[in-house]
């Protein structure tokens, strides 16, 4: 893990976390917010591996921010709360991938919940990559398929030929098949 976001009512309070979790064997890079809007504008600026909340806090209570963040970044995110309240936070939060855990806080349960926080971060790290590689992947046989079309329209080609084309020209050039699509592109714009 390599940064923490600590999100607490009182440097104190915040303090206090970093210990307790540097006790646990947490081993990262701790940055601290005292609100919620605070922490907003950390989590525009900066990635982090997992966010602990410790409720409440001054501009709100913490659930709404737990939910954004589980929201909008791939962090893990834990929500401290006062044992009473846990089960009611957690009928609100549960759904986005919050963690609940109700204060006082055990070493046990706590070093359980950033494993399970990593691991979470983890595989959904890898499933964003895995989106992105796939949307460039969709991207590219756009291209290729408008590329198709120009030669197919333009030069009388069938399919199959304008496809060989693209082949041919890509392994000839040792270009990937896209940017020979974008010379074909934009050869036909000029």
């Amino acid at each position: 893990m390599d940064r923490v976001l600590l999100v607490a009512h009182t440097k104190r309070s915040a303090a206090a976390l970093e210990n307790f979790l540097r006790e646990c064997g947490v081993q990262a890079e701790f940055l601290v917010s005292l609100s919620s809007v605070d922490a907003r504008r950390r989590l525009a600026d900066q990635d982090f591996d997992l966010v602990i909340i410790n409720a409440p806090l001054s501009d709100e209570f913490g659930h709404e921010l737990a939910q954004d963040m589980a929201q909008y970044t791939v962090a893990g995110v834990l929500l401290l709360v006062a044992a009473d309240e846990a089960d009611a936070v957690a009928s609100k939060v549960t759904d986005t991938g919050v963690l609940i855990l109700p204060k006082p806080v055990s070493r046990l349960l706590l070093q359980q919940c950033i494993r399970l926080a990593q691991a979470s971060h983890r595989r959904l790290g890898k499933l964003i990559d895995e989106n992105r590689r796939l949307r460039q992947k969709l991207e590219d046989q756009r291209l290729i398929s408008r590329a198709k079309c120009i030669l197919i329209e333009c030069c009388g080609m069938t399919e199959p030929e304008a496809h060989a084309y693209i082949e041919r020209r890509a392994m000839d050039e040792r270009r990937p098949k896209r940017a020979v699509a974008c010379d074909i592109l934009q050869a036909d714009t000029d």
